[in-house]
C-alpha cells in the first residue's frame, strides 16, 4: 500500500516538474522566474530625499528663468505684439517676414564673419595661458594686466577703442601717421568691433587654460620626457589631449560670445553704418525697443538660438565621442 502511495506521489511530481522547472518545481532566481524584489534601506530612501531636496531649488530656477523664457519666446514669435494693445496671433507670419529681410542675411552673415574671427580667441588664450605657466620672478603682476580685460566692462571696451580708432585724435592714427575711419566704413566696421572683443574674450580663454594647465597629469609628461618628446610634440601630443574638456569649454564660450554679441556694436557703431556692423542679437534689440515689434524680435531669437543650439550640440556630441 505504502509503495502504492508513493509510486503515485513521485508519478504527480515528475508530472508536474516541467511546469515550475527542472529543479524540483522551483524557479531559478536568475532564470525566467520571478525575480525576488530588492527592498530598499531606510538609509538609501534617505539620502535620495535629500538628494532631491538639495537638487529641487536649482531645478525650480532652473524652469522659472530658462525653461518658461524660452517657451515663452516661442510662443511669442507666432504673435503680432507692439507690448500695449493685445496681441494677435500670426502664425509663422513673423518668419517669411525674417527669411525675407535683407538685414537678416546681413546680420547673418556678420555673425559668421563674427564665429569665424572669434574663434581666434581659444588659440591665442592657450597660448598666453603657455607663457604665464612658468615660475618666474613677477609672473604674477605679468598674470594681472593679461587677466584686466576680463574684468573690464564691455561698455568700457567699447569706448576705449571707439577713441583708439578715432580718425583724428586715435592713437591708431598717430601710430598710422593717417586717420582711418574704422567705425564709419562699411568694410571695416565688423573687423573693428571683433578686435576689441577679442581682447576681453582672449583674457577669458587664458583663465580657462592656466586652471586647466594646473590639473595635468605630472607622470605623463615626465615619461614623454623620458621618451624625447619636447616642444611642438609635447604640446600636440601630451598636453592637447589632456586640455580637451577646456578646450571645448573655451569653444562653446567663444561661440556663444559671438553670437550673442550685442555690447560693443550699441557703444561702438549702433549696427551701423547703413546697418553693415548689425547682427543678431542687435537686430532683435532694435526690433523690440526702437520699433515695439515684439513678435518679431521673438522670431529673431529663436532663430538665433536654434543656431546656437545646433552648433553646441554637434560640439558636445564630438566630444563624447572622442572620450569613448
Amino acid at each position: 500500500m505504502r509503495q502504492a502511495v508513493t509510486h503515485t506521489v513521485a508519478h504527480r511530481v515528475e508530472g508536474a516538474a516541467p511546469a515550475g522547472g527542472e529543479n524540483g518545481g522551483m524557479p531559478h532566481a536568475s532564470g525566467r522566474g520571478i525575480q525576488p524584489r530588492r527592498r530598499t534601506s531606510p538609509t538609501a530612501r534617505r539620502q535620495r530625499r535629500a538628494a532631491c531636496l538639495f537638487l529641487a531649488p536649482a531645478c525650480i530656477m532652473f524652469a522659472v528663468y530658462v525653461i518658461w523664457p524660452i517657451l515663452s519666446t516661442l510662443r511669442l514669435s507666432l504673435y503680432n505684439w507692439d507690448g500695449m494693445s493685445e496681441a494677435s496671433f500670426v502664425g509663422l507670419a513673423n518668419y517669411v517676414e525674417l527669411f525675407h529681410s535683407p538685414t537678416f542675411y546681413t546680420a547673418l552673415k556678420n555673425n559668421v564673419i563674427w564665429l569665424v574671427l572669434f574663434l581666434l580667441a581659444p588659440p591665442m588664450g592657450l597660448a598666453i595661458a603657455l607663457y604665464l605657466n612658468q615660475a618666474v620672478g613677477g609672473i604674477r603682476i605679468v598674470k594681472s594686466l593679461f587677466f584686466a580685460p576680463f574684468v573690464l566692462s564691455g561698455v568700457v571696451v567699447g569706448l576705449i577703442y571707439s577713441w583708439f580708432y578715432d580718425p583724428t585724435f586715435g592713437l591708431l592714427a598717430l601710430i598710422l601717421g593717417r586717420g582711418i575711419p574704422v567705425l564709419g566704413d562699411p568694410n571695416y566696421a565688423t573687423p573693428g568691433i571683433i578686435f576689441a572683443a577679442l581682447w576681453p574674450q582672449t583674457a577669458y580663454c587664458m583663465i580657462l587654460y592656466l586652471t586647466g594647465l594646473t590639473t595635468l597629469n605630472s607622470e605623463q609628461i615626465e615619461a614623454a620626457r623620458m621618451e624625447g618628446a619636447k616642444g611642438w610634440t609635447m604640446l600636440w601630443h601630451v598636453i592637447l589631449p589632456q586640455l580637451r574638456p577646456v578646450t571645448f569649454m573655451a569653444v562653446v564660450v567663444t561661440v556663444i560670445g559671438a553670437l550673442r554679441s550685442f555690447d560693443l556694436i550699441s557703444v561702438m557703431t549702433g549696427g551701423g553704418p547703413f546697418e553693415s556692423s548689425t547682427v543678431l542679437a542687435y537686430y532683435m534689440y532694435d526690433q523690440a525697443i526702437k520699433y515695439y515689434r515684439l513678435g518679431y524680435s521673438a522670431a529673431i531669437a529663436v532663430v538665433l538660438f536654434a543656431i546656437m543650439l545646433l552648433y553646441i550640440v554637434y560640439h558636445l556630441r564630438r566630444l563624447l565621442r572622442s572620450e569613448h
